[in-house]
């Protein structure tokens, strides 16, 4: 079965990165280009403390994780055109979008994790460029680009003992999104995106924080003077678990920040066409976010993040939606023993209080008791006479008898003298 999620992790990786997936793509004109993807939250595969941070803990070995990110955007990409009133007016070439990407992750060690993430729309509205080129609308739903990639545990957070609370971890990532999206869709890039990240964590208690510092190499693309090339993504976040027991439910502050590299541009028309001349200006795409997370079963491993937020300006840039909400559930197998006893937290009744393999990790391994009698080595001199098995002398042999009466001599009262059995049977004969 392992062997098998290997082999579609590995083909997923292969569609991914064939030569018609590599290719660029036809994004209509240069200047009013389609191959932006709308959407610039891009969650990693395996396990997560955060909603839209990466994490730092990778899937146990040989372990296969999986789930779903679900996110609603409004207005993620807004054109601003010029028109015979002041101030030109603006058209949403996407008005509103309910994007989901699937998860998968396998544990090639327990530092070592494989990644892929297939993200697809399962609907959406806008105008797309049909205010500037007079084409088609969107579509109601869109295949986005693929993506896929390792995650490397720099400094791992134990599975075992209370050391896996650890004050800190570090992992890095290397991924890369493959232009598999539709093409006329805002549901990816025209060429590959090249995915680089670092991702660290700390623990206080139920006081817990992550950041995450990463790039998204790519070719520059332009819509309507609005450019989107490469990105510094930079991203924090804080948390507190509401309850004493760890993961059973917690709250979470975050936000993210991907200056733009490429300058803006202004689109002017003109007799011969659209003319694009440089500004000077850069964006800067940035949300915050509120969520909450639980892990009620599996030890830890079934999590449910909810959550919601949008832009820190109100003139926010393209791919800042006006809102967004977002749903994740995830199945990320850690095998994690939070208190050393050898019970898996998700066999574990009592993860957090050691106890025996016996009792599901609850109460201790009770100490052994001596048997009332104990059973020595055989002795080969004695296998044709059987042991008398009473607590004395339990040797294999009989217990001795001199004088051949047939009564122990331990017993015996007369032990060189056999018992002829006319009166009390004392071992002495009652003739003397």
């Amino acid at each position: 079965m392992r062997g098998l999620c290997t082999v579609a992790l590995v083909g997923a990786a292969v569609v991914g990165i064939s030569p018609r997936a590599l290719a660029t793509k036809n994004c209509g004109s240069p200047l009013v280009s389609t191959c932006i993807n709308s959407d610039s939250l891009w969650p990693h595969a395996g396990p997560s403390q955060f909603l839209t941070l990466g994490g730092t803990e990778t899937v146990a070995k040989g372990q296969v994780g999986f789930g779903i990110h679900a996110t609603y955007l409004s207005r993620p990409i807004t054109l601003h055109l010029p028109s015979p009133g002041p101030g030109g007016s603006n058209q949403f070439a996407v008005n509103d979008q309910v994007n989901g990407t699937f998860l998968w992750a396998y544990g090639v060690t327990n530092r070592l994790e494989l990644d892929v993430a297939l993200p697809v729309t399962f609907g959406q509205g806008g105008a797309g460029v049909e205010p500037i080129t007079g084409g088609a609308s969107l579509q109601d739903t869109a295949v986005r680009d693929l993506r896929f990639g390792a995650a490397y545990a720099i400094v791992p957070r134990a599975r075992t003992g209370a050391e896996h609370q650890s004050l800190w971890s570090v992992t890095a990532r290397l991924e890369t999104s493959a232009p598999t999206g539709d093409e006329d869709q805002f549901a990816g890039e025209r060429a590959a995106v090249f995915l680089p990240s670092v991702a660290a964590d700390a623990r206080f208690g139920r006081l817990f924080t992550g950041a995450e510092l990463g790039a998204r190499l790519r070719p520059t693309a332009e819509l309507a003077g609005a450019r989107m090339g490469s990105q510094v993504v930079l991203g924090i976040g804080a948390g507190y678990d509401l309850l004493p027991r760890r993961d059973l439910l917690g709250v979470m502050v975050e936000a993210r920040a991907m200056p733009v590299l490429s300058a803006q541009h202004d689109l002017t028309p003109t007799d011969h066409g659209l003319v694009s001349t440089a500004n000077g200006k850069h964006i800067l795409p940035a949300e915050w976010a509120i969520a909450a997370r639980t892990a009620p079963i599996a030890g830890g491993d079934f999590v449910i993040h909810a959550g919601g937020g949008g832009p820190f300006t109100t003139d926010a840039p393209i791919t800042s939606p006006r809102f967004r909400f977002m749903l994740g559930i995830r199945y990320t197998p850690l095998q994690r023993d939070s208190d050393g006893d050898g019970v898996l937290d998700r066999d574990d009744r009592c993860p957090h209080h050691a106890g025996s393999v016996a009792s599901a990790g609850c109460e201790p391994e009770k100490p052994a008791t001596r048997p009332a009698f104990e059973m020595r080595p055989g002795n080969p001199a004695c296998d044709d006479d059987p042991e008398s098995v009473d607590g004395f002398s339990d040797e294999a042999c009989p217990d001795e008898d001199v004088d051949k009466d047939g009564i122990d001599d331990r017993h015996d009262q007369c032990p060189a003298q056999a018992e002829d059995f006319a009166g009390l049977p004392d071992g002495c004969p009652e003739k003397r």
